[in-house]
């Protein structure tokens, strides 16, 4: 099947003289998308359509910052009255305090909340923050985890050659980017994840000089990698028991699984937690949330964190539609986005058994990828780089686009379903797998 995107074409020849790789971010550009891009100009509900007039089932979901969809009528209503009003003053405003209540009682960790723009920013706050309040300069990162780009925990969060890792019991650091500050990974401890005796065993090594053990709560950039079971409550025992904070990243999957997150769905209580993505509904809109003890640390004269932009009013009113939208009706809207999740992972799951097809979904809720590899299941991030076929994968999205449904091309990353989705749009989306997979195009 054919797809005419020249206009698409055309727009990235304009772009490449005047940004890098053709726009703003690697991730959307050839590195994954091949010879150019697909350029969007809108979207409604479940769909996305760009430039050239062709449409979507969109399951990328702005990487999961769209909860409820493409232009869901309550946000873009608060939208439209924000910005007649003005749209940003960097003064204290009514929108910054509903918004933190409506944290505080859909997270109960959240004591005390600082609003961000980004997830990175917060997590960069978060990190700070532990070493202020402890006292303690290290901190342990997980492989595979990806927390933005800050230069502290830019390590080991792509796939690597498998012999390139080291011993999982002593990690190899590999930072993720040129650039680094030469320092900056001398305090940060690199563990395998799901593995609880990994983590006591550098516990026990880096004895009192620990301020966090930073994680995410699903590890959601080498595909899905669920946390074993007991795996998440064992390592808040292990960070209580031995006094270090415990920093839970949701900026990926905050208001996302369940109205507050892995700790609701997990049952945790971090004295940190990364708020990104779902919050804003779309705009730049992160939070820095946790115990008031630790967060008082922020007070003026303690640990910085200023921001010009910080508490994004019309961000802010964005997020409030949002909330309301995903917690009124006893949380309805959660119950609907995991029954079409089901549908998905589970007609998926059929196809690939019927066709003999060696791949698998790994999902949690709403959060799901298609792994094609041999293995009934991925657990970590070294199975992940010696058994996972990246490439496969993505020629398999790319087949896809040419029947009308989209999604990250890139197999360390993840499809999203949204409460704008359809039991029609699984209906199509099973269809288009099956006509790709069965002439063997991928």
């Amino acid at each position: 099947m054919s797809l005419n995107t020249q206009k698409s074409k055309e727009l990235f020849e304009r772009s490449r003289g005047l940004m890098i790789e053709g726009g703003s971010s690697s991730s959307r550009g050839p590195v994954n998308y091949g010879a150019y891009p697909l350029f969007m100009q809108r979207g409604q509900g479940s769909r996305i359509y760009d430039v050239d007039g062709n449409s979507y089932i969109d399951w990328l979901m702005s990487y999961g910052a769209l909860p409820l969809g493409h232009a869901h009528p309550r946000v873009v209503e608060a939208l439209c009255q924000a910005a007649a009003s003005g749209s940003h003053f960097a003064t204290a405003t009514d929108i910054e305090i509903e918004v933190a209540e409506m944290i505080q009682r859909i997270v109960p960790s959240a004591e005390r909340v600082r609003f961000a723009n980004t997830g990175t920013e917060a997590t960069m706050a978060a990190v700070r923050l532990a070493r202020g309040y402890t006292g303690k300069p290290k901190f342990i990162k997980f492989e595979g985890h990806y927390h933005g780009w800050y230069d502290d925990y830019l390590v080991s969060s792509n796939p690597q050659p498998l012999t390139t890792l080291g011993h999982r019991n002593d990690p190899i650091k590999i930072p993720d980017s040129s650039g680094l500050n030469r320092h900056a990974l001398d305090d940060t401890i690199v563990v395998p994840w799901n593995d609880l005796g990994a983590l006591e065993r550098a516990i026990d090594t880096y004895r009192g000089q620990i301020a966090a053990i930073l994680s995410e709560g699903i590890m959601a950039n080498m595909g899905i990698i669920p946390p074993a079971e007991g795996y998440l409550q064992g390592l808040q025992e292990l960070a209580r028991k031995h006094n270090i904070l415990f920093i839970l990243d949701e900026t990926v999957t905050g208001f996302r699984i369940a109205a507050g997150g892995c700790q609701q769905y997990y049952q945790l209580q971090p004295d940190i937690t990364t708020f990104g993505k779902a919050l804003g509904a779309g705009l730049p809109v992160a939070g820095i949330v946790g115990r008031a003890e630790v967060m008082e640390a922020l007070s003026w004269g303690g640990v910085l964190h200023y921001g010009t932009q910080n508490a994004s009013r019309i961000g802010l009113h964005a997020a409030r539609a949002s909330l309301q939208v995903l917690t009124e009706d006893d949380g309805a809207a959660f119950h609907q986005i995991w029954r079409i999740a089901d549908l998905l992972c589970n007609g998926l799951r059929e196809l690939f058994k019927e066709l003999g097809v060696a791949a698998i979904v790994q999902n949690v809720g709403p959060m799901l990828q298609i792994l094609f590899t041999e293995r009934p299941a991925i657990s970590d991030y070294r199975e992940y780089c010696q058994y996972v076929d990246r490439p496969r994968y993505q020629r398999f999205i790319w087949e896809l686009f040419k029947h009308g449904v989209y999604t990250t091309p890139s197999a360390t990353l993840h499809s999203i379903v949204s409460l704008a989705h359809s039991e029609q749009d699984v209906e199509i989306t099973l269809a288009a797998a099956r006509k790709v997979l069965a002439h063997g195009t991928n």
